[in-house]
């Protein structure tokens, strides 16, 4: 199929970017905790999920970009 993107690789951009900044966010409240921490702060979550999302999405950017 000449011409075709598949929805796959736009999914994987979104996922990529989304992981990329929520991670990136979760840093940022590493660096400079809150001054009132949620109930389970200590497990960073923001960093992994961040992390598996930007693995994710870097996966489908990859496995369906366009040849």
């Amino acid at each position: 199929m000449r011409g075709h993107i598949q929805i796959w690789f736009f999914g994987g951009i979104l996922l990529l970017t989304y992981g990329v900044l929520i991670a990136a966010t979760g840093l940022w409240e590493l660096a400079a905790p809150p001054a009132q921490e949620a109930v389970l702060w200590q497990l960073h979550a923001p960093i992994w999920w961040g992390g598996m999302m930007a693995a994710a999405g870097l996966f489908y950017t990859v496995r369906f970009r366009p040849r």
